[in-house]
């Protein structure tokens, strides 16, 4: 009896116990809700930028993040295992009295990023991003061109680069296509603010029909008016939005057959056509750089920029050499069986060298396909040569680069960008370090010290006649040839990756 009367109290007591315990809770998690009211009500937009989403506003625009899981992008040195930062690419660092963002001046390549689908000649797309909506729209098209300036402040990347077509959907007519790449032009120019740029703009002349037998170099005259109607107006947004360069890439200027060809006229058609370019950009009083971008094939079996080389002639031949620079892609130097380094150096002694569209191809494959560079060795080379060049501006580093048809996560944007931004940058510091500790240079310096004498001066002046070189033929004898020292040259090269 008293054991149940003991029960029984303790029952009654642990009751009262849980009820004033359940009252504390229930007040706290009120204060909880009240506090997590006040935060979310201060805090911006943060839900994601897919199709469902309910973060539109009145005018229908979606307001919010197209990269709500992803940080800016910073640098956090070679020890970090942290996919999304910096190992090499510090911004602000001085390598040779420059900051690492002037050397480089990077840009995004709105097509590959915000356009490419994963789609190859053999298969179908294989992504397609949270904020598209499958429709080429003008609504849809601004809300790409959002995603593109969140993409660029998060990545830290300070300047972009476009096709017109790429930006805004063409119309059914000539004046309805240039009303919406207007009004795409708008906004843009409200999204860049002061601090980004646009590094160049381009016409999209390859994709259409229309352009199947070339733009500037097609056998109809409709088509070569249409083309020169559409890099006019391409032209002239490329200039309202301050861009610092504009772009040839003639990917159909070339041909399939010379039998049913006029390369002739067919070239003397795209000298008059860039002639007219220059003559428009003067007037608008457009201060970029025209820049041609060579390329050896695909689409057309030959095209007429074949390469540097090719590029330099034909401006030489047509007086132009004054009015343009050329645009270097590293795989478009693959397909031409040159090295990359091969073509910048090729462009920089000739005074012809704008810009660097910054990709690489594979050795296995024979067509162009854009991959990030990811070769340290390489990118030193390429950094050699923008050294001596004394850089790029108002050119830069644009990644002309998609991701792989099955790399299909948003990350991949940042980590492939990222992985290219820091190739790049480990190629200036080890480039600098092959300055500074100057061992190669002095074994070039060497190789050619022959030269340095009275006679080689007098040769390099062109004072040195045939009858002079003999003489002095007849008196030396036979010449002593020394040693390349090549293996050596590679020997210090490598030991600076």
């Amino acid at each position: 009896m008293i054991f149940g009367v003991f029960l029984l109290r303790s029952v009654k007591g642990l009751t009262k116990m849980r009820e004033r315990n359940i009252g504390k809770c229930l007040l706290f998690l009120l204060c909880l809700n009240v506090v997590s009211s006040v935060v979310i009500a201060a805090a911006p937009p943060t839900c994601p930028a897919d199709t469902g989403s309910d973060c539109g506003s009145d005018s229908g625009e979606w307001e919010g993040e197209f990269f709500p899981g992803i940080p800016k992008i910073k640098y956090e040195g070679p020890s970090s295992k942290n996919p999304l930062s910096f190992k090499w690419y510090n911004a602000e660092e001085e390598i040779l009295g420059e900051k690492m963002k002037d050397w480089m001046r990077f840009s995004v390549a709105f097509w590959h990023t915000f356009r490419g689908t994963g789609a190859d000649p053999f298969g179908a797309p294989t992504k397609t991003w949270p904020w598209e909506d499958g429709t080429n729209s003008l609504a849809m098209a601004k809300r790409r061109l959002r995603a593109n300036f969140e993409f660029l402040e998060k990545l830290g990347v300070e300047r972009w680069c476009f096709h017109d077509r790429d930006i805004a959907p063409e119309g059914k007519t000539l004046e309805e296509t240039n009303a919406n790449l207007d009004e795409v032009v708008a906004l843009a120019k409200e999204l860049q603010g002061d601090k980004i740029h646009l590094l160049w703009g381009t016409a999209q002349l390859f994709l259409q029909p229309r352009y199947m037998h070339g733009a500037a170099t097609s056998s109809e005259l409709g088509v070569y008016a249409y083309a020169a109607a559409q890099v006019k107006k391409a032209m002239e947004v490329t200039h309202y939005l301050g861009g610092e360069n504009y772009v040839f890439w003639g990917g159909r200027e070339g041909y399939q057959s010379l039998l049913n060809t006029d390369m002739e006229r067919e070239l003397n058609h795209m000298a008059r056509f860039m002639e007219a370019a220059v003559a428009y950009k003067k007037k608008i009083g457009f201060n970029g750089t025209l820049l041609i971008e060579p390329k050896p094939q695909e689409p057309t079996k030959h095209q007429y920029d074949w390469d540097a080389a090719t590029s330099a002639n034909f401006l030489r031949k047509y007086g132009l050499i004054g009015e343009f620079k050329l645009n270097i892609e590293c795989n478009h130097a693959t397909l031409a069986g040159h090295s990359c380094h091969h073509e910048l150096e090729t462009a920089r002694i000739n005074g012809l060298l704008g810009n660097i569209d910054a990709n690489s191809g594979d050795p296995q494959i024979g067509w162009d396909t854009d991959q990030f560079l990811m070769d340290v060795a390489e990118a030193t080379l390429v950094m050699q040569t923008v050294i001596k060049n004394g850089g790029l501006a108002p050119g830069g580093f644009n990644f002309d680069a998609k991701l792989r048809r099955e790399s299909t996560d948003v990350e991949d944007l940042f980590i492939a960008h990222i992985a290219g931004m820091d190739t790049l940058a480990r190629g200036l510091r080890n480039a600098a370090k092959l300055i500074e500790d100057g061992s190669l240079s002095d074994l070039v310096r060497k190789r050619y010290q022959s030269f340095d004498s009275e006679l080689g001066a007098a040769i390099e002046s062109g004072k040195a006649d045939f009858e002079l070189l003999e003489k002095k033929a007849l008196e030396w004898g036979e010449p002593k040839v020394p040693s390349g020292k090549q293996e050596l040259a590679e020997m210090i090269f490598q030991s600076a990756l």
